[in-house]
């Protein structure tokens, strides 16, 4: 008898001006688009490693756009939209195997139903976080 892994903690949520961010550590595949588009406000080596307070909603929320894996998601709490899906939804498959989606999705996962924007979704099928991709699996040779 197998038993499933328990699902993953809740992601972290960090206040700031007109704006949350929320991080799912489980789903970042370490792009680092964040780090390299707004160092003021995610820098890795500082605790903690988001301040979304040292840049305005506006620029936090551009840069979390660029998050292909989707650990990274905000809201704003300014009055303005939280993020809109790209359309036509655009589906990749890069040459490691995993799935690159962005648009107005919904991923089935074992806990239900999720509404995404932005996914990396795992094509080897040894993800320890199905769907989502984690690179534990054969992609990681790829990597």
């Amino acid at each position: 008898m197998t038993s499933e892994p328990p699902p993953p903690p809740a992601a972290r949520s960090y206040d700031g001006e007109g704006i949350t961010v929320s991080y799912d550590a489980h789903r970042c595949l370490h792009a680092a688009e964040c780090v390299r588009g707004l160092p003021a406000v995610f820098e890795v080596g500082r605790k903690p490693w988001i301040v979304p307070g040292n840049a305005s909603a506006d620029e936090v929320a551009e840069v979390i756009h660029r998050c292909p894996s989707g650990a990274l998601r905000y809201h704003r709490t300014d009055g303005l939209p939280d993020e809109v899906p790209d359309a036509p939804t655009r589906v990749s498959l890069h040459s490691d195997g995993v799935l690159h989606l962005r648009g107005n999705l919904e991923v089935v996962t074992a806990q239900g139903p999720r509404h995404e924007t932005r996914v990396m979704l795992c094509g080897c099928r040894r993800t320890g976080h199905a769907p989502y991709c984690d690179h534990s699996g054969d992609c990681a040779r790829h990597i």
